[in-house]
């Protein structure tokens, strides 16, 4: 079994496609509006930016979470920033020796987005 897609609230595709485009560096993959269906392509995951879905709690890994805070300036609220919340003494959640890195922004359709990235101390 495998996780194909993610629905996340969107009230406003336009500005969804924008902030999205930005934090992804990537453009969308598909848009259906109407019904109003926005997807993005995250490594074979689609993400589903929808005005019928409910808000969720996504976590999409990054290579670095300062550069992204960083690339989303004026885009988004940064809620928590970026910090070191575990060392990964073993690969049992993460790889073993890397420090794993969280932030969290609200996106421009107001659902919390965490970031999150491995990188070594």
């Amino acid at each position: 079994m495998r996780l194909v897609q993610i629905a996340q609230h969107a009230d406003d595709l336009d500005r969804a496609a924008t902030f999205y485009s930005a934090l992804l560096g990537v453009e969308p993959a598909a848009r259906f509006d109407p019904p109003g269906l926005l997807f993005f392509d995250l490594d074979g995951v689609r993400l589903l930016l929808d005005r019928g879905a409910p808000t969720s709690l996504v976590y999409l890994g990054v290579e670095n979470v300062h550069a992204v805070i960083e690339r989303l300036d004026g885009l988004a609220e940064v809620i928590s920033p970026p910090h070191v919340i575990f060392r990964h003494e073993d690969d049992t959640l993460g790889p073993a020796g890397h420090e794993e890195w969280q932030a969290f922004v609200r996106d421009s359709e107001g659902n919390t987005v965490g970031l999150i990235a491995f990188q070594r101390p």
